[in-house]
C-alpha cells in the first residue's frame, strides 16, 4: 500500500505539471500576441490568430516532448538549482524557436506573425514554468515550517540493521516523542520493499533526496554504527543537500552495550566530512616512557595540553603535573582527570612560563622526567596587535622552561611548534620558529633531548573556526570567512595529541617532527557544510560574509621549510626536518637585543625578530 502511495504522488505531480505547462503553452501563445498588440484585442488581424491556433496542438506536444527531454517532468524540484534553472531556459528557448519554425510554415494568407511575437512568448513560457517549478520550494519550505511550529518532526532513518530498529522501537512507543518516522533509508536491495514496525524501507541512497521531498522529511538520522568514515561522509554528501538536520549514532560501541536510542544520537560533525577514518596510534606500545615517570605539562589547562594529560593519565605516570596560568581552565580539567582516574597522582599549579625564579623552583622540587611545553599566545590577530607579549611568552616562556629542564635533569623536553613558523607572515608564527631554533641549540649543548613537533589546525580547539562558526550560526548568522580562497590542514585534537605522544618516544634531541595533515580544507567549504548539516540552506537561511585576511593571516601554511628536507619515521604520519644550522653566537646576541627590546616595549620588534627569522615576512 505504502509503494501505491509513493508512486500515486509521483505520477500526479507529474500529470499536474503536464497540464500546468498545456495551459502554459496556451496562455502564452495567446498572450504574446495580446501584448504585441498593447492589449487591444480587436486589433489582432485574424489570421495571425488562425495561424498561431493552426500550429497550437503541435506546438503543444512539441513542448511536451522537449520538457520531457529536459527532465523537467522528473527533477526533485524542492531542491532545483542552478541546473534546473538552466534545463528550465534550454527547453524554452528550444520550445520557442520548434513554435517559430512551425508558425513559419501554417502561416495564413502568407502573413508572417510579427517577430516581437516570438520573442514575447518565449519571456512568458520561462516566466510560467520557473514559477510552477520554483514555486514548489517556497510551498515545501512554507510547510516544513508550520509543521515545526506544530512541534512534529518527521523522521527518516538510514540503516536499517539492529541499531535503526532500536531507535524506530523508542521512537514508535515512546509516549514522550515528538517524532513521526516516515521511511527507512538501507544500501541493501534484499530490505527494499519489506517493513520495520510498519516503516518502509524505501531503498538505497539515491532514494534520499526523493523520500525527503515526499515525506517531509525534517531530521535525518544515521544509525550506522559499523559504517567508516568513508561511507558516513558518502551519504553526508547526499543528506547535506536537504534542508535537514543530521544526526547520528557516535560508534559501534553503543550496540554492544546495548545504549541504541534517541538520547544516544549526536548532531553530525565537520569532521565525519573529512572522508578518512581516525588516525590511530597504540599509544600502549609507545608510552611505556611514560609509565612511572613524572610528566610536566606547560600549558595543561589549553585544548592542546588537556588533552596530552588525559592521554597521559591513561599510562600511569608516577606523577602528572598540570601547570597552567589560568586557573579556571586548570581547574575543570583538575576535576575532570580525578572523576576519570581516582589513583592518579596528579598536581595542578598556576605559574607563569615567563617567571624565571617560579620555573626553576619547580622543577627543582620536582624533577620530572618529561615535560611536554604546549603554553603559548597562539592567538594570530590578537599577537599582531601585541608583538612584544608573543615574544615574552613565546620565545622567552620557552627559552626560561628549556633551561630549567636542562639544569635539573629532564630527560626529554618536547615543544608543541605550529605550521606557522614556516615562512611566517604573523608574529606567532615569528616566535614559535625562533622557539624550534632555542630548542635545537639547546639540544647541542645538554644531555636533554630537545625536540619540537610541528602541526596545523585543530578541530575544535581554542580559537578554532568551528565553535566561532556554530555560534554564527546558532545566532542565524552570517557567517564570516576572511576570504573565499583560504585553506588550512585540519585534524582532530585526539589525533594531533597521541601523534605528538609517539613523536615524543621517536625523539633522539634535536628534530622537528612534522605532522602528516592529510588534505588541505577550503575554510569556505567547511562553513557552507557546517551551515547545511545544521539544517541551513546557505545563502537564503544563513548568509556567508567575506571579511577580509586578518592582520599577518595569510591564505595557506606550510607544514615545512624550504630548506630542511623530511626523513620518515616508522609512523608514515610523522616525518623529521633536518636541523637548521645557524651561528649560535649571533643568535645567542640576537636574543639578547629582542628580549631588551620586547622589555622596552619597542614599536620596532617586529625589525628585529626579521633578524633572526629571515623567512619572516613583515606585512604593513
Amino acid at each position: 500500500m505504502e509503494k501505491n502511495q509513493i508512486n500515486y504522488q509521483l505520477i500526479f505531480r507529474r500529470i499536474s505539471l503536464v497540464i500546468y505547462d498545456i495551459a502554459s503553452v496556451l496562455a502564452a501563445s495567446f498572450l504574446a500576441i495580446v501584448m504585441r498588440y498593447e492589449f487591444e484585442y480587436e486589433l489582432i488581424p485574424d489570421y495571425f490568430l488562425e495561424t498561431i491556433l493552426r500550429f497550437l496542438p503541435f506546438n503543444i506536444l512539441f513542448t511536451i516532448f522537449i520538457f520531457y527531454g529536459f527532465r523537467l517532468y522528473h527533477s526533485l524540484w524542492a531542491f532545483a538549482g542552478e541546473n534546473e534553472l538552466q534545463n528550465i531556459i534550454v527547453g524554452c528557448f528550444l520550445s520557442s524557436a520548434v513554435n517559430g519554425v512551425g508558425l513559419f510554415f501554417v502561416k495564413v494568407y502568407n502573413r508572417a506573425v510579427p517577430n516581437s511575437y516570438y520573442f514575447m512568448y518565449c519571456f512568458l513560457l520561462i516566466t510560467f514554468t520557473f514559477i510552477s517549478r520554483f514555486s514548489y520550494r517556497f510551498l515545501r519550505s512554507t510547510k516544513h515550517k508550520n509543521q515545526n511550529k506544530k512541534n512534529d518532526i518527521r523522521v527518516m532513518i538510514i540503516g536499517a540493521g539492529d541499531a535503526g530498529n532500536s531507535l524506530i522501537k523508542e521512537i514508535v512507543n515512546s509516549n514522550y516523542s515528538t517524532m513521526t518516522i516516515g521511511c527507512i533509508i538501507d544500501d541493501d536491495p534484499k530490505k527494499w520493499g519489506s517493513f520495520i514496525q510498519g516503516i518502509k524501507v524505501a531503498g538505497g541512497r539515491e532514494k534520499i533526496l526523493e523520500c525527503v521531498d515526499v515525506y517531509g522529511i525534517d531530521e535525518i538520522f544515521i544509525a550506522i554504527p559499523s559504517a567508516t568514515r568513508k561511507v558516513i561522509k558518502e551519504f553526508l554528501e547526499i543528506c547535506k543537500d536537504t534542508e535537514c538536520k543530521l544526526r547520528s549514532l557516535p560508534g559501534m560501541y553503543q550496540l554492544v552495550n546495548g545504549e541504541v536510542n534517541v538520547s544516544q544520537l549526536r548532531d553530525v560533525e565537520v569532521e565525519d566530512l573529512l572522508g578518512r577514518e581516525p588516525i590511530r596510534v597504540d599509544l600502549d606500545s609507545i608510552l611505556g616512557y611514560v609509565s612511572n615517570k613524572v610528566v610536566l605539562v606547560t600549558g595543561g589547562g589549553g585544548s592542546i595540553g588537556s588533552e596530552l594529560c588525559r592521554q597521559i593519565a591513561q599510562h600511569k605516570p608516577k606523577k602528572l603535573i598540570l601547570l597552567d596560568i589560568y586557573e579556571n581552565n586548570a581547574y575543570e580539567v583538575q576535576q575532570e582527570l580525578l572523576h576519570k582516574y581516582p589513583q592518579l597522582d596528579l598536581l595542578v599549579l598556576i605559574a607563569s612560563v615567563r617567571n624565571t625564579n617560579r620555573m626553576n623552583t619547580i622543577f627543582e622540587t620536582y624533577r620530572p622526567d618529561i615535560v611536554y611545553h604546549a603554553a603559548a599566545h597562539k592567538h594570530v590577530p590578537l599577537m599582531e596587535t601585541s608583538p612584544n607579549e608573543a615574544v615574552k611568552n613565546n620565545v622567552f616562556g620557552t627559552w626560561k622552561t628549556a633551561q630549567a629542564a636542562a639544569y635539573y635533569g629532564t630527560k626529554k623536553f618536547v615543544m608543541i611548534s605550529t605550521d606557522k613558523a614556516v615562512n611566517p607572515t604573523n608574529i606567532m608564527g615569528a616566535s614559535k620558529r625562533i622557539c624550534e631554533m632555542i630548542i635545537q641549540t639547546f639540544n647541542r649543548h645538554y644531555d636533554t633531548e630537545f625536540v619540537a613537533v610541528r602541526f596545523g589546525n585543530v578541530l575544535g580547539s581554542n580559537g578554532s573556526v568551528i565553535p566561532l562558526f556554530k555560534k554564527q550560526i546558532s545566532q542565524g548568522g552570517p557567517v564570516t570567512v576572511t576570504h573565499p580562497d583560504i585553506i588550512r590542514y585540519f585534524m582532530t585534537i585526539p589525533e594531533a595529541v597521541s601523534l605528538v605522544l609517539q613523536a615524543g618516544a621517536y625523539a633522539k634531541g634535536g628534530e622537528i617532527f612534522v605532522l602528516d595533515m592529510g588534505e588541505p580544507v577550503k575554510i569556505l567549504d567547511l562553513a557552507k557544510n557546517l551551515i547545511r548539516l545544521s539544517g541551513y540552506k546557505v545563502g537564503e537561511d544563513i548568509e556567508i560574509e567575506f571579511t577580509g585576511l586578518r592582520p599577518g593571516e595569510k591564505l595557506y601554511e606550510e607544514l615545512l621549510m624550504e630548506e630542511e628536507g623530511l626523513q620518515d619515521t616508522a609512523n608514515s604520519m610523522i616525518h623529521i626536518g633536518k636541523p637548521i644550522e645557524l651561528d649560535e653566537m649571533t643568535f645567542f646576541k640576537q636574543l639578547k637585543d629582542l628580549k631588551e627590546e620586547s622589555k622596552n616595549e619597542s614599536a620596532d620588534i617586529r625589525y628585529r625578530i626579521k633578524e633572526i627569522v629571515p623567512t619572516y615576512q613583515i606585512k604593513d
